[in-house]
Order: structure tokens, then C-alpha cells, then sequence
């Protein structure tokens, strides 16, 4: 991927962001025969709490993996490993090859511009306008100038649809909207894999399925790899080509959606009828 410092041109990647919303050809994937993202024995407990305990995963480029389970099983606490907030007590996390669970904040920073993460409440900028929260990582690389800098902004907000609030305060959105511009700002950092943690939580089903069709046309289209932590089934059954399933901080199952979706484990099973059921409307 070029780096847009020493580019004049627009970045590959938001190139291939503007042919896609504009409903363009397909964004060629690389291909790799190692997974982008490892997971090997990983143990970490918090406040005297195992958390998770000896968990194995990997994620390929360019497919979606969902971790599913009930609240409080580790599902966050992975994302937050492998951006390195968290140091896992034991076991390896390797991005496309390379052992990071030992580098320090400088040596993460490499790491950081090529994985993002969409946290729940957004961590928007509350005094940065849409329009600036989306340009900041711009700014911040550079390399462009002012109007390359708003050409690819517009495209991004307008691809996750905010175009109608560029000039609005985090403080005036709604939860979904946080979130969608959340996704437009993760973009713009150009990074080769998103991490999601929780985005249907506190929106509406509408807004859950506009941001799950996000999700799918930017692996379809950009071929983005994507970990998506969720407690809705039906979220990640739209999404996931495979699904890593925690239940009292271990792995209870990892493999593709239909395996999970047939298993015949209690724990998994409870899950989806517990998911499936419907409060009844008096």
C-alpha cells in the first residue's frame, strides 16, 4: 500500500474507497497464504479474573470473522490485545507473521496504522465537526493537500451515509450515526484491517442493518478484513465467514458460520435459541 507522504497521487486504498462508492470494479485483493492475524494460546486474566484462557484463532485477508458470546466472556478484551491496550499473560499474537505482544507503544504504531478499531461510543473528537473528526487522520499523515483532503472526506462521509451532517457535533448524533462516521474516520487511516466492537449496540434495527451492509460492502469492495465483536446472532449471521464463540473465557468453537450454526454443543445451542427468542407483545 502506497504511503500518501511520498505520494501526489490519491491513496490506493481511498482510490479504490471512491470506486467503490460509486459502484465501480471490485478492488483487487492480496492475496497471502499466511493468515493476517493470529491468535496462539492467549491468556490473560484482570484483577485477579481469568478473562480468557488459552484462546487459538486466525482471520485470513479479506474475510470476516465474528466473536460471538454472552457479556463479560472476553470478546472486547481480544480486540484490546490486539491493538495492544492489553498485554495477554501468556501465548502469541502475530500480525501477518510478526510477534507484537512484546513491543511497546513506539513499536505498536506501525501496527496501529494498519489494523483501526471502531470502539462502541465512537471515540469521536466531541469539539471536531463530522467533517473534521473524518479528516483528522489525513491531516495527521499528510502528504495531501487541502483539496485532496476534502475530496476524499466527502466521499467517505457520503459513503456511510452522514453527508447531510457534515458540519454537526458528535454530541448531536445518534448513537448509529457516531458510529457510521466512527467507520468513515477508520477509513481514512487506510488500514487493512477494521476491528468493530459491539456496533449494533444501542441502535436501532434499521441502523443495525445500514451499518451491517457497510461492513459487507467494504470486504466485498475493498476487500477489507474485518473482526466484528457482537452479542447479535442475527448481526453476525449476515456477515461472518467464521466465528469464534467464547463461553467462560474459552473457546468454545472456532470454524465456519454453518458448522456453528449445526452444532450440536448445549453452550452454543442456548446461545442461538436465547438469541432467537422474542419478547412477546401484550
Amino acid at each position: 500500500m502506497s504511503d500518501s507522504a511520498t505520494n501526489p497521487e490519491l491513496p490506493d486504498m481511498l482510490t479504490s474507497a471512491l470506486a467503490a462508492h460509486a459502484d465501480l470494479s471490485v478492488a483487487p485483493v492480496k492475496d497471502s497464504a499466511e493468515p493476517i492475524i493470529e491468535f496462539e494460546n492467549v491468556s490473560i486474566a484482570l484483577s485477579g479474573r481469568p478473562v480468557l484462557e488459552d484462546i487459538s484463532f486466525s482471520v485470513e485477508r479479506g474475510r470476516t470473522l465474528c466473536i460471538l458470546g454472552r457479556s463479560g466472556v472476553g470478546k472486547s478484551v481480544t480486540l484490546r490485545i490486539l491493538m495492544g491496550f492489553l498485554k495477554p499473560d501468556s501465548g502469541f499474537v502475530r500480525v501477518e507473521g510478526q510477534e507484537i505482544t512484546e513491543l511497546d507503544e513506539e513499536g505498536m504504531q506501525p501496527i496501529r496504522k494498519r489494523i483501526t478499531m471502531v470502539f462502541q461510543n465512537g471515540a469521536l473528537f466531541d469539539s471536531l465537526s463530522v467533517r473534521e473528526n473524518v479528516a483528522f487522520p489525513l491531516r495527521e499523515r499528510g502528504g495531501l493537500d487541502d483539496e485532496q483532503v476534502d475530496q476524499i472526506v466527502d466521499r467517505l462521509i457520503g459513503m456511510v451515509g452522514a453527508e447531510d451532517v457534515p458540519d454537526a457535533l458528535p454530541a448531536s448524533l445518534s448513537t448509529g450515526r457516531k458510529r457510521a462516521v466512527a467507520i468513515a474516520r477508520a477509513l481514512a487511516a487506510q488500514p487493512e484491517v477494521v476491528l468493530y466492537d459491539e456496533p449494533t449496540t444501542m441502535v436501532d434495527p434499521l441502523i443495525a442493518r445500514r451499518l451491517g451492509d457497510l461492513i459487507q460492502r467494504l470486504k466485498r469492495q475493498l476487500g477489507f478484513t474485518s473482526i466484528v465483536v457482537t452479542h447479535d446472532m442475527r448481526f453476525a449471521a449476515r456477515l461472518a465467514d467464521t466465528v469464534l464463540f467464547l463461553h467462560q473465557g474459552r473457546a468454545q468453537y472456532f470454524g465456519p458460520l454453518q458448522g456453528f450454526l449445526l452444532s450440536p454443543d448445549p453452550h452454543i445451542q442456548q446461545f442461538l435459541t436465547l438469541d432467537a427468542y422474542v419478547v412477546p407483545v401484550e
